[in-house]
């Protein structure tokens, strides 16, 4: 039972110091911000409902409400009403910011390059799809 906390507690850890230096090395974007443009970027019209949004990064709705906040104030993303619908808005990614989002994907690649070898390509893609498959679990219970 000990190495489930002590996996849980490594994750978590993981994560701080991930979260420190790419907030470091993003351009001028933190971490979180950069998770949400990225997945708007990946949409499909560059825009997302709020609840999507919320799907894709593993935090409530209104966590990614508080999130949003700053971001729209300083332009990166917007917001579009549903003509359809008035409970629904989504967020999209602001005019401009695909290349600030480019600038720290390439950041993100030479962060990367400097950690991993390529003798461990396997081992990061065998990680990935644990953690993938133990989030998986954890969204539905």
């Amino acid at each position: 039972m000990t190495q489930n906390i002590d996996f849980f507690l490594n994750i978590s850890k993981f994560h701080a110091i991930l979260s420190k230096n790419l907030d470091a090395k993003l351009g001028g974007i933190g971490f979180n911000d950069f998770i949400v443009l990225y997945h708007l970027s990946n949409a499909p019209e560059k825009k997302l409902k709020r609840i999507e949004l919320a799907e894709k990064v593993g935090l409530t709705a209104s966590w990614v409400t508080r999130l949003l906040l700053p971001m729209e104030k300083i332009g990166l993303i917007s917001k579009e009403s549903n003509p359809n619908d008035a409970r629904i808005s989504y967020v999209l990614l602001a005019p401009g910011w695909a290349n600030k989002l480019s600038e720290a994907i390439d950041r993100i690649e030479l962060y990367s390059d400097d950690i991993f070898s390529k003798e461990n390509e396997e081992n990061i893609k065998l990680v990935s799809n644990f953690i993938a498959e133990i989030w998986g679990k954890m969204m539905w219970k």
